[in-house]
């Protein structure tokens, strides 16, 4: 047990964030999301898994470590709904409010179409699978800086 560290960031999930350098991807995903064959292409090429919490409890989790990237706008980034791009559902308002938290103020989070999130997902350093049940759980986040 580590002091002051959030007890769902198990040692695979800390090893990957902290291997992780500035500019770097993680997606966390739903129970729906074909997380395996994803990671399976992932740089880590392993999943990550954070069961039994929602996503926006995993994100809590992963944000108490990580900053978010300031040099680009799409740091954070959701999956859009299929034929409705413009909704934003509970799962991912209870998301933003967690980034919200993190980063101590107003977070932008931007939207990428479902196909599109697949293939920036195979690009990313890994991927956290959530207990989240709710679809369109599914999320991408680009790691920052700690200034000195």
């Amino acid at each position: 047990m580590l002091k002051n560290i959030d007890p769902l960031l198990n040692a695979d999930v800390l090893y990957a964030l902290r291997a992780m350098g500035h500019g770097d991807t993680l997606v966390i995903c739903d129970t729906n999301f074909p997380a395996d064959s994803v990671a399976r292409e992932t740089v880590l090429g392993d999943l990550l898994r954070i069961d039994g919490v929602t996503a926006a409890r995993a994100v809590e989790a992963v944000l108490s470590v990580v900053p978010l990237d300031t040099f680009v706008d799409d740091s954070a980034r959701r999956m859009e709904i299929v034929g409705s791009p413009d909704e934003i559902p509970a799962v991912q308002q209870e998301v933003q409010a967690a980034i919200d938290k993190a980063e101590g103020k107003s977070w932008p989070m931007t939207s990428i179409e479902r196909m599109e999130f697949y293939e920036h997902a195979k690009k990313a350093y890994c991927v956290i699978a959530t207990g989240e049940r709710r679809f369109y759980g599914c999320f991408i986040f680009r790691k920052g800086v700690i200034a000195p």
